[in-house]
């Protein structure tokens, strides 16, 4: 096995719309690339059992929750690496080799991808913009830009904590911004909620979260207000 990662998808209610980010794994299985790939699901009742067994994947339950089922999903997974995906994340054609090439030449370093939307129109673009920056200077990717990192730094930063809000940024800011390194490869997101919410209200409110988060606020009380706003 060249590079033996585990991809690890946290799903809750995620059956109609996990087959692009399924379907975009293909080349690396190809490849060789792919170990395993793992489905933590939080208890829903839309079927991704079969649609886990269609394709080869395990299926694990675990609490509700992403940070929880992404610590769920990686203590199951088998694999010397482990890929953080969200169900609704789509991987561009070469990442498999992108993921390689990290694996063989940085392997202290978690990887992250650039991300994008699959909605056209300055929102999204500026959005995307800022979230690549962001990654960038302050070594801050979101989990919607997938995480690439070994078992062995996994382990060593303590792996993804069971928060109700904030995992993310809790985990790299753990892992810290040395030991970050941009694969280069674009991943596309759903853009459905930006639409839903408006591209401004919701990038206002992630930053304002991310503000709200750094002063000290509980990430249960972050957690309740990003549902109400």
């Amino acid at each position: 096995m060249t590079a033996p990662v585990s991809v690890v998808i946290p799903t809750l209610e995620a059956a109609d719309r996990i087959g692009p980010c399924l379907g975009a794994l293909g080349e690396a299985v190809m490849e060789g690339v792919i170990h395993e790939v793992v489905v933590a699901d939080g208890g829903s009742g839309d079927g991704i059992g079969e649609i886990a067994e269609t394709v080869g994947a395990r299926l694990i339950t675990a609490p509700a929750g992403r940070g929880a089922q992404l610590a769920a999903g990686a203590q199951a997974a088998r694999g010397q690496w482990l890929l953080f995906l969200h169900a609704d994340t789509v991987l561009a054609p070469g990442w498999g080799a992108a993921v390689l090439a990290h694996v063989q030449g940085r392997p202290g370093h978690a990887g992250w991808f650039d991300l994008g939307f699959d909605a056209p129109g300055a929102g999204a673009r500026l959005v995307a913009g800022w979230a690549n920056l962001r990654s960038r200077l302050f070594g801050l990717p979101y989990g919607d830009q997938g995480l690439l990192i070994s078992r062995r730094l996994y382990d060593e930063v303590g792996g993804y904590a069971p928060m109700p809000l904030m995992e993310d940024v809790d985990f790299v800011s753990r892992i810290g911004q040395s030991r970050l390194a941009r694969l280069g490869v674009r991943a596309e997101t759903s853009a459905a909620r930006y639409r839903a919410d408006g591209w401004l209200r919701r990038g206002w409110r992630n930053l304002s979260t991310l503000a709200l988060y750094y002063l000290g606020a509980d990430p249960e009380h972050l957690a309740r207000r990003y549902r109400s706003l």
